[in-house]
């Protein structure tokens, strides 16, 4: 079932493709829909107000947006049950912003980019956390295999694979860790319906141990924009991202890596060292990219994941804070390019701890952690999101009411960002979620 406020979002933003000769609807864009968003935030409403009574006045007052024209758009109902229909077949369920069971781990990291809904198939709990591994469409015997026994190491240390269901080395480690009996998220920039029905697929799905998502409609063809913009998903929800190999200075791997590398910087990217890499990926790796080490054991793997993950949120949070300790030594100067060896590794500390006390830095931390949240939250999901006890969560919770860092909201019991707010508030609330 459709929550009201994803109906009214599907019929803003999405084509409702249902047959080949559909004429065009002109849905909004994704700039469009954010203007809408901010229009129906400073009028107190959501989206589903705009299939109520007053929806009239409410379209009205979005003056930004062509009146006729969303009209035309939230009348599609008739389309848009033939769409949910074609779906149900096919066993693809929707989600939106506004829905709990969006990922957060998208909205936290994307914020307003974040795609306004996500259409899937298989198990929605594998979204959020995993090892990236991505490449080019055409790659050589060499790669494949490499691509597929890095799917079979990330699975053995019971890594999610996370990668664009792409021909090529996106298809080999997803190959690999799925056939090891591990998991796999396929980030898809077209045809998600017919993707669905592959026979290589369904075993996985039906097991749990793939999901394949997409922010375009299901029957939606192959559009180089929309690959290069999925690109951004497909590393928000990983920790890390290696890249098997690269086209320089062309094609959507390189596109997504230096997206990663230089703007959206959301998590450790690191380049292929075995075997000749190329002209491509010794570019990344110019550009900031990490060596990978090429770990044989999954304990390897683990060891290796945790040590660069922690190190690379820690400079983060430096880069977000810059009274945090920064300077020789620290996690920030260690991930600059130059400070790693030919091996790929991270150079120890050498500068002294700083006076502070460790509980001082430890609440340094919490206190940016509480900036950063995107909607307010009960005890049990700070608890849950910080990885703490709920008695160390109220503690810390108390203590950020006190310092007017977080207010709190009643009914029910949660806590937000406090006003004026350091991070962009959130769009709407319905539940725990935003469209």
């Amino acid at each position: 079932m459709l929550s009201a406020n994803t109906q009214a979002i599907l019929l803003l933003t999405a084509p409702l493709i249902t047959g080949r000769d559909q004429p065009p609807s002109n849905p909004l864009s994704p700039g469009e829909y954010r203007r809408m968003v901010l229009a129906l935030r400073d009028a107190q409403a959501q989206p589903e107000d705009l299939l109520g009574e007053n929806a009239g006045a409410l379209i009205r007052q979005c003056a930004t947006l062509d009146a006729d024209r969303l009209t035309l758009l939230l009348g599609r109902g008739f389309l848009l049950a033939q769409a949910v229909e074609r779906w149900q077949s096919r066993a693809i369920w929707v989600i939106s912003r506004a829905d709990e069971q969006y990922p957060r781990i998208l909205k936290d990291r994307l914020r307003e980019d974040a795609p306004p809904v996500l259409y899937g198939c298989g198990n929605a709990g594998l979204l959020g956390n995993g090892l990236a591994v991505v490449g080019s469409r055409d790659a050589d015997d060499s790669l494949i295999e490499y691509a597929e026994a890095l799917g079979k190491l990330a699975a053995k240390a019971n890594q999610t694979v996370v990668s664009g269901a792409a021909r090529g080395i996106d298809q080999a480690a997803m190959r690999g860790g799925l056939q090891a009996g591990g998991r796999a998220v396929g980030v898809l920039a077209d045809s998600l319906e017919r993707t669905v029905v592959n026979r290589e697929n369904r075993s996985f799905l039906m097991e749990g141990q793939l999901v394949l998502i997409s922010p375009y409609d299901p029957a939606a063809r192959f559009n180089v924009g929309h690959a290069m913009q999925r690109n951004k998903i497909i590393y928000a929800l990983a920790d890390a991202a290696v890249v098997v190999n690269s086209d320089y200075e062309k094609g959507g791997t390189w596109a997504g890596a230096i997206e990663q590398l230089s703007k959206l910087k959301l998590v450790p990217v690191f380049v292929r060292t075995s075997g000749s890499p190329g002209p491509g990926l010794q570019a990344l790796a110019r550009r900031g990219a990490l060596l990978w080490p090429e770990p044989v054991t999954s304990e390897g793997l683990d060891d290796l994941l945790r040590e660069h993950v922690e190190r690379f949120q820690q400079a983060a949070l430096q880069e977000i804070q810059p009274e945090l300790p920064v300077g020789p030594g620290s996690d920030q100067e260690r991930y600059a390019p130059q400070t790693r060896d030919p091996a790929g590794s991270i150079q120890a500390p050498e500068s002294e701890p700083p006076d502070d006390s460790a509980s001082d830095l430890l609440f340094n931390t919490v206190r940016l952690l509480a900036r950063r949240l995107v909607s307010p939250m009960t005890e049990d999901q700070v608890a849950l999101e910080w990885g703490v006890s709920k008695a160390q969560a109220r503690a810390w919770l108390q203590r950020l009411v006190a310092e007017g860092v977080l207010e709190r909201h009643t009914r029910p019991l949660r806590f937000g960002v406090a006003s004026p707010r350091s991070v962009q508030p959130p769009l709407f609330v319905e539940g725990d979620g935003q469209p």
